[in-house]
């Protein structure tokens, strides 16, 4: 295997017995794909090496329990580091390591850790103290674990915060849209109820009009019918009219013939004639009874005094 992880070398040649020693190869990147065909190989040595990052296949070796990557020039590790799940021993001195991925909180069989001489943020670097025997080593996986365990907790509350955060708000959308949505109904129905409304004024509207418009023509048939039929009834009137105006004229005649009599029977020389002598005294009787009529009014007009 040459110098930047090419094919000079059969990793098979550097396998002793369980461990695979690939430190001081002047390393550029990990050979996974040859590693992940020596399942036996659970040690494996990429110290002194010139590695910045591991592929993220990487995480897929499970068969690793011991992993030394020391006096690297790693920055950072995969976020599926946690997948080695079988790790016991991890090494990582002198590297630029600032953080840790979570998922190192996965790590629950490792029990050796050295992460001395790295850029770490002082809280982590605090947690994980010095690794200058094998005690304080072990002491710093435990703490490590613990530590990243409480960094994974609190992010598993903060994203159920926030998961809940986002249905509180998802249902208030919804509950949002709903009421939007019930309102909308709500004005289209009135919309529909006003339309409905107007249409009937319209139409009520229309109704009267047309009501109105054949009362007027049933009264202009009725007024031009009028006359023709008022007309006949005029011709009785007019004919009672001239039988009345023929009788009176037929009564003043016979009054003036009898006036004629009477003078004729009063002033000429026929007034010895028996004509006029019952003329004269049908004349005479009218008077008396009239007289006697008169004189009877007085009578009754005197005792209704008294």
């Amino acid at each position: 295997m040459s110098r930047g992880g090419g094919k000079g070398l059969s990793l098979k040649d550097k396998l002793d017995g369980n461990e695979l020693d690939l430190s001081l190869c002047d390393l550029n990147e990990v050979p996974v794909r040859e590693l992940a065909a020596l399942p036996k190989a659970t040690v494996l040595d990429l110290s002194c090496n010139n590695l910045i990052s591991l592929p993220s296949d990487f995480c897929s070796l499970l068969h690793l329990v011991k992993l030394d990557l020391s006096k690297n020039r790693l920055q950072q590790l995969p976020l599926d580091f946690g997948r080695l799940v079988n790790l016991q021993h991890l090494d990582l001195l002198n590297n630029r390591l600032v953080t840790l991925p979570v998922s190192f909180a996965q790590l629950k069989n490792l029990k050796w850790l050295d992460l001395k001489d790295n850029p770490l943020d002082p809280v982590l670097a605090k947690v994980a103290g010095d690794c200058l025997d094998e005690k304080q080593c072990k002491q710093a996986a435990v703490k490590v674990l613990q530590h990243m365990k409480a960094i994974q907790s609190e992010q598993d509350r903060q994203r159920q915060r926030k998961l809940q955060a986002e249905r509180e708000m998802e249902k208030k959308r919804e509950a949002e849209q709903r009421a939007k949505e019930a309102q909308e109904r709500e004005v289209r129905k009135r919309e529909k109820a006003e339309e409905k409304e107007r249409r009937r004024r319209e139409y009520d509207a229309q109704k009267a009009a047309k009501q109105e418009m054949e009362k007027k023509t049933k009264k202009e048939t009725v007024q031009s019918r009028k006359p023709t039929s008022s007309s006949r009834p005029a011709q009785p009137r007019r004919q009672r009219h001239s039988w009345s105006r023929s009788v009176l004229r037929i009564l003043l005649f016979v009054l003036f013939c009898i006036l004629c009599t009477l003078a004729a029977c009063k002033l000429t020389e026929l007034q010895r004639q028996p004509l006029c002598v019952s003329v004269n005294t049908l004349y005479e009787d009218v008077v008396a009874a009239l007289q006697n009529h008169k004189t009877l009014q007085n009578m009754l007009q005197q005792n209704s005094q008294q």
